[in-house]
């Protein structure tokens, strides 16, 4: 064996035995979001409401209805609401940023709100990281340490990316590609351990680094915006007037106008007063159904458009900044890719406990033969 096959051998074990523990964590807690929302829903029968009239769409009054809703129980003038547009006809889900609220988007102390289905009543509240799988939300993106926990989370995507293309190269065959793949099974069990390490990795190797590699960019957004340089998001600003605000109906009527092939993902309507009503909307293309990249801001005053943010324009790394998002949380390809996802977050947990198995079998190894 050269020095260079065992340097690297000796890195892939370092590599798993100092950050193999957190590549388990962060992979079972991904299983788990990949249906965060069907499994929340399950766990709170209270949101499980039906209307007999269709779902809220562009011109439904029910969001105008829910936001006066919301503000008679949150009398924060200074608050942020967004309401998300599921298009089923059940509870309405929204997400309440009280004036004082400071920090990143994730770090913000928010409030989730779910409304029925006409918008007059609020069936259930909880803060974020609250409940079961909010908290494992932010276990999963920063270890429920805010900003600080996404650097760590990120950089260590890094380590990880090294030790799954450490195990290829170290596993990479001189010879027989045959024995290479072979699972050996009248071998001792250190060599049956060692296989199944082996195989374990290889078959999830490509899988495994496009999910630690979504999800560095995911967790770095520096790291994004240098590598990928995305067109910014507008900033515009409502023209104050000091005359009242208009409705989300009339704004959303304006948006539609303007986007009449987007579909409605989200509406913002912010406490301030220079800021616009935003609305999130899918194109036709856009791989993520529930967190689009393209956006509508109208003037809360006049209900003028005054920018129209399309997530398609762009070159080759604002396509894989729209993407990456489907990729790390498996729903790129529908119902099966997320099922996959699911399967593939259980095998840094099997790659571990083979690993680190193996290892302690060797060490036993060597010591008894030195004893000998």
């Amino acid at each position: 064996m050269t020095h260079a096959r065992i340097l690297i051998r000796r890195v892939h074990l370092w590599l798993g035995l100092s950050v193999g523990a957190l590549f388990v964590l962060l992979g079972l807690t991904g299983s788990a979001l990949v249906f965060y929302v069907e499994i929340d829903r399950l766990l709170h029968p209270e949101v499980q409401v039906t209307a007999p009239a269709p779902a809220p769409g562009w011109s439904s009054p029910i969001w105008d209805r829910a936001l006066a809703t919301g503000r008679a129980r949150f009398p924060d003038s200074g608050g942020k609401w967004s309401f998300e547009v599921t298009g089923l006809p059940d509870a309405i889900p929204a997400r309440f940023y009280p004036s004082t609220a400071h920090g990143s988007h994730h770090g913000a102390p928010r409030m989730m709100v779910w409304f029925s289905p006409d918008g007059r009543r609020i069936v259930r509240t909880a803060p974020w990281g609250g409940y079961l799988m909010s908290w494992l939300y932010e276990l999963h993106m920063q270890l429920l340490v805010p900003d600080t926990g996404r650097q760590v989370v990120g950089w260590s995507g890094v380590a990880m990316l090294m030790l799954v293309l450490s195990g290829v190269i170290a596993w990479w065959p001189r010879g027989s590609w045959g024995k290479a793949l072979a699972f050996k099974r009248p071998a001792a069990a250190i060599r049956r351990l060692r296989d199944l390490h082996k195989l374990s990795g290889l078959w999830s190797a490509g899988l495994l680094a496009l999910l630690v590699a979504s999800g560095i960019l995911l967790a770095l957004d520096d790291v994004k915006a240098w590598l990928l340089s995305p067109p910014p998001v507008p900033a515009p600003r409502s023209v104050v007037t000091g005359g009242p605000s208009i409705s989300i109906a009339t704004a959303l009527n304006a948006a539609h106008r303007a986007v009449p092939d987007g579909r409605l993902v989200f509406v913002d309507v912010a406490g301030t007063s220079d800021a616009p009503i935003r609305v999130r909307v899918k194109f036709p293309g856009d791989p993520h159904a529930r967190f689009p990249g393209s956006y509508v801001f109208v003037d809360r005053f006049s209900g003028r458009v005054l920018a129209v943010h399309d997530g398609r324009r762009g070159g080759i790394g604002t396509t894989i900044s729209v993407w990456m998002r489907s990729v790390h949380d498996g729903s790129i390809g529908g119902l099966a890719t997320r099922i996959l996802a699911v399967l593939l977050g259980f095998v840094p947990l099997a790659l571990f406990v083979t690993g680190w198995m193996h290892w302690r079998r060797r060490v036993r190894a060597a010591a008894s033969h030195g004893a000998s």
